[in-house]
């Protein structure tokens, strides 16, 4: 198992932040195009919930498209989700969202967990390729969330 931790200083409230990041239809804008991210659940609006499951395509390697569908397993309102892969490329992957309010203002902390199929070639692809584009996404995330955010 593989760990991912990304840590963001956001200059909004609790409220605010959990407006955007409980929202499924913000994923578009917080993912880099060239991933060519898209929904394919049809979304009203509503909030995450538990056991809620979201369908989407996106190139996550090598200009692949794959269906991915996430399931938010875990909600503690305005506090953090987790949304674990049902289908998709990983052997495993759970991503955890925490808001909490520091003297420095909102801190948002994304965890991910995940494995690869294919045993010692998988952890070669990870060491040499998924590190890195997980890398990149969290980086884009950053820089658009700064602006968004200002």
């Amino acid at each position: 198992m593989h760990q991912f931790k990304s840590e963001q200083y956001l200059p909004i409230d609790r409220e605010k932040a959990w407006a955007f990041f409980s929202s499924p239809k913000n994923l578009s804008v917080i993912t880099p195009p060239e991933m060519e991210f898209k929904i394919l659940t049809a979304l009203h609006g509503e909030e995450i919930y538990e056991g809620m499951k979201i369908d989407y395509t996106v190139k996550p390697l090598l200009g692949i498209k794959v269906r991915w569908q996430t399931e938010i397993c875990r909600v503690d309102n305005k506090k953090y989700f987790t949304d674990r892969q049902t289908k998709g490329p990983y052997k495993t992957w759970e991503h955890t969202h925490t808001f909490e309010d520091t003297d420095k203002g909102l801190l948002m902390t994304d965890v991910v967990n995940y494995s690869l199929y294919f045993g010692f070639i998988g952890k070669l692809v990870e060491r040499l390729v998924v590190r890195r584009k997980i890398n990149s996404i969290f980086a884009y995330r950053k820089n658009i969330l700064d602006k968004l955010f200002k």
